[in-house]
């Protein structure tokens, strides 16, 4: 019998919104340190805290604002603000003077590229995923000169990128991302600053692409806040160099990010700001790696007939591209990335069925540079698989991907193998089922 309760439930709505998330205490405290991390933030609740929370204690500024963003993620409500949890409002820690949007870009990409560099903790916010910025002009400002950059800069910065690009794709968000933050303000930053005329566009078409690539790394790592900040950045340089392809692709990547992390209105949002800002004026294979992404932020929001009717529309685009892959480095969209994004959409759709087979698919054809994409996807079919019913399955298609698994390092795949650990507990009887729960224990060690 559980120990009589001394002092009564006083914070109803924070109950409420724990109850309807389907947590238990250690579960929310677990969530809002996770949230908490990813902004720069580590906490460390436990069940406790949950309980002083629930019988009247606020917590700390930064506790409400993690509690937040956690809540909005598990009940899908990103609407939800700190007073449906019975908590007050936070003043000062998501305020227009720290908007990302505002300010001088190049003092703004040096300063977040200290903060990743250095591990420094940087400001949660509570409003991660506002979109209010989204249409902004770029702010003008006089800059110091410091460095003058060439055409020869440009493609240094862009070769460099490719290089971290290729180290990602091989081994994950987690290695190599603060090699990126250095470069960025060591080497790149500077020329920003000092170059004007002819020069300039390129130049910051370049470091756009640089810290498209930073955002996409901090992501994969699970730092979320610092990968939103690095997108915003992105788009702000694209907007300098008048780029409005890798404005758009950056768009699309928060698109991809709202989706995981459970934003689904804002994905969608997202999605086609990414298409507007194509304006129809783009390769190819670019247009349709955006379809593709409103395809899936349909989905998202259980627009089941949009959602089929684009991604049918995706399928069309692709086929007809006639262009390599390679040849455009926005929007490098192959069959697999279509295949990928289906098995997405198809789950958020409940078909887990047919989109283990999309996610199979995407995982086979990869190519031997994309290690972590390969773990990803492969896990994903995984999941479908065990949410179909199928765990001996799941369990084989993780097994298959053991030599892809060793040496990534990535959030996003630590993510895939905590949940399909928690899917198949009562099925660990199962020897494959058993193998594959050791192997993901040992990754996850």
């Amino acid at each position: 019998m559980p120990p009589k309760r001394v002092r009564p439930i006083s914070n109803t709505a924070l109950a409420a919104a724990i109850e309807a998330a389907g947590w238990t205490r250690t579960q929310t405290a677990r969530h809002i340190n996770a949230v908490a991390t990813e902004n720069g933030v580590p906490l460390h609740y436990d069940h406790s805290t949950v309980g002083h929370w629930l019988t009247g204690t606020t917590p700390r500024p930064e506790g409400i604002c993690a509690g937040t963003e956690a809540f909005r993620r598990g009940l899908r409500r990103p609407d939800l603000v700190p007073g449906d949890l019975g908590w007050p409002e936070v003043a000062g820690l998501a305020e227009a003077a720290d908007d990302p949007w505002q300010g001088d870009v190049v003092a703004r990409l040096t300063a977040l590229g200290e903060d990743d560099m250095l591990r420094r903790r940087t400001v949660l916010t509570a409003g991660a995923f506002s979109l209010a910025g989204l249409a902004a002009p770029p702010a003008s400002s006089a800059r110091v000169s410091a460095r003058r950059g060439g055409a020869g800069d440009a493609a240094r910065i862009r070769d460099t990128a490719r290089r971290f690009g290729d180290l990602d794709d091989l081994y994950g968000g987690g290695h190599a991302r603060h090699a990126v933050a250095a470069y960025l303000v060591h080497d790149v930053a500077p020329l920003l600053q000092g170059t004007a005329g002819r020069a300039r566009p390129n130049l910051f078409r370049a470091a756009a692409e640089l810290t498209y690539l930073a955002a996409y790394m901090a992501m994969d790592a699970g730092a979320n806040g610092l990968a939103l900040r690095y997108h915003v950045q992105t788009v702000r340089l694209a907007d300098e160099a008048g780029d409005r392809v890798l404005r758009a692709t950056s768009l699309r990547s928060m698109a991809v990010q709202a989706r995981e992390l459970g934003h689904d209105r804002e994905a969608l949002v997202l999605a086609d700001a990414a298409a507007s800002a194509l304006g129809g004026r783009a390769p190819g294979r670019t247009v349709a790696w955006v379809t593709g992404m409103q395809a899936e932020a349909h989905a998202g929001v259980a627009n089941r007939q949009d959602a089929l009717t684009l991604l049918r529309r995706t399928e069309a685009q692709l086929e007809r591209v006639d262009s390599s892959p390679e040849v455009e480095w926005t929007g490098n969209y192959r069959r697999e990335s279509l295949a990928h994004q289906t098995g997405l959409a198809l789950t958020a759709l409940g078909d887990h069925v047919a989109a283990a087979e999309h996610y199979a698919a995407s995982t086979g054809s990869r190519r031997p540079v994309e290690r972590r994409t390969r773990a990803l996807v492969g896990l994903r079919c995984a999941r479908a698989y065990l949410r179909a019913g199928d765990a001996e399955r799941a369990a084989v298609a993780v097994l298959s991907l053991r030599e892809y698994l060793e040496g990534v390092v990535s959030a996003r795949v630590r993510g895939e193998l905590r949940v399909l650990r928690q899917g198949w507990v009562r099925c660990r009887a199962d020897a494959h089922v058993a193998q594959a729960d050791v192997l993901a224990a040992g990754l996850l060690r």
